[in-house]
């Protein structure tokens, strides 16, 4: 099996779509010898910062002198992203290895009960870890908690960031209801941290960590002064949300405060509020805001760190989002808007994004619909801040049209779909 093959098999498992409960997951991972018992964990689910607390608590860890795995979705660019240990991507090698050595062992389940992608993905990264004798995984959730494939460990501590609306089809309309499936990561007697501040959705957690006799804090408004290289005051509070774990889980992995300080001040997580100056020149902020919370929070960190500032817009955004909210609240901020689809299937109509854009910032008719985002690009290439934001897929082909990553594979970012619509090479795939 050759890299690109090895690729090709995990893209055909799409065609299982999303299937959330942890049966699958327990099954294939005690066929692959059940690798997360070797290994020791820090679970980090909530909607929006669950990355950037991931990558903050990778690197004190790893500061620390530990050998720290790093799972991890979606991949902006490649597919090894989703895992690393001590920051380095999985290579083509062990994934062709793992893809060999797991696909035997999916033959024994049904049509039916087939693995879905994320699931033979979370497998595969356990037994890497194992493999590599990791000291500590920073283990992210794909989607909610309850049932998502990542909650068949048992962790050191479960992080919840926040609880904002996102993933409503499969977590529920309400807040109350996306916090119960966000807290279902809470394991009996295991310690419980979270930022989450909204009322509803904090009691959801409280009561669940009381029902499992599990230790509980929050740090609602708890003051975080240091230096960050993340921008967005947001990033603070995941600072502090990574500071508290740490601290808590103290007398189990001791870490000192200024390996904490070294920690976070060598934090990289690209794609979020990243920074880039051309060498024209032209400087381009990359966020990967795709619900309504993430567009709040990009909005206020513009207004902090780029107040005078009225960029261009080259905005794309996934149909199965709310993507009208988070048109509303950046066009306004525009100078002007260049519309671009996403590389997915799932991509929102730009006609559509148009509309409500022109309603929202009437200043600016008319928006320009692009065919792509490299024509989005040649159209701004005299424009001298451009902003590139509405889905982390956008983003992953602008660091690779840009140049700012290395990282060149065989179109992986198809990788991140899970609605299973791709069924067309899917099949033919599985029977080889």
């Amino acid at each position: 099996m050759t890299y690109a093959e090895a690729i090709q098999f995990l893209y055909s498992l799409r065609w299982f779509g999303t299937k959330l409960g942890l049966t699958n997951t327990l099954k294939l991972a005690e066929l692959a010898g059940n690798p997360h018992h070797q290994l020791r964990f820090i679970h980090v689910a909530g909607t929006n910062g669950k990355g950037s607390t991931c990558a903050m608590l990778e690197s004190i860890y790893r500061a620390a002198g530990l050998r720290v795995g790093l799972f991890t979705s979606p991949h902006l660019i490649a597919f090894g992203e989703r895992i690393q240990v001590n920051r380095q991507l999985i290579s083509e090698a062990d994934v062709v290895r793992l893809v060999s050595e797991l696909k035997p062992l999916l033959a024994t389940f049904s049509a039916d009960e087939h693995p879905t992608f994320f699931e033979v993905v979370t497998v595969m990264a356990l037994r890497y870890f194992a493999e590599q004798k990791c000291d500590l995984v920073i283990w992210e959730t794909g989607l909610g908690g309850r049932l998502d494939a990542t909650n068949i460990v048992t962790p050191l501590a479960s992080v919840i960031t926040n609880v904002q609306y996102d993933h409503q089809k499969w977590l529920g309309d309400t807040l109350r209801s996306i916090a119960a499936e966000k807290a279902g990561i809470i394991k009996p007697g295991v310690r419980v941290i979270t930022a989450t501040d909204e009322p509803e959705a904090l009691e959801v957690i409280e009561d669940t960590a009381r029902a499992q006799n599990a230790p509980f804090s929050a740090i609602v408004g708890t003051p975080f002064s240091w230096e960050l290289p993340l921008l967005g005051a947001h990033q603070c509070l995941n600072a502090a949300l990574a500071i508290a774990t740490v601290c808590a889980l103290h007398s189990q992995i001791p870490v000192s405060e200024q390996t904490i300080r070294e920690g976070l001040s060598r934090v990289n997580w690209p794609g979020r509020l990243q920074l880039i100056t051309r060498p024209s020149g032209q400087k381009i902020l990359l966020d990967g805001a795709h619900n309504m919370a993430g567009a709040q929070t990009l909005a206020a960190a513009l207004a902090q760190h780029f107040p005078n500032v009225k960029p261009t817009l080259i905005l794309g955004i996934l149909q199965d989002k709310d993507w009208e909210a988070i048109c509303r609240i950046l066009a306004p901020l525009a100078s002007r808007i260049l519309l671009t689809p996403v590389p997915s299937e799932r991509t929102a109509n730009p006609d559509e994004l148009s509309a409500v854009c022109r309603r929202a910032n009437p200043a600016i008719i008319p928006t320009h619909e692009c065919s792509s985002l490299t024509a989005a690009l040649a159209e701004s290439a005299s424009d001298p801040f451009l902003l590139i934001t509405g889905s982390l897929y956008l983003v992953g082909e602008a660091l690779e049209l840009l140049h700012v990553s290395q990282t060149r594979h065989h179109d992986e970012r198809g990788l991140n779909e899970w609605d299973g619509s791709a069924k067309g090479a899917a099949v033919s795939a599985l029977k080889h």
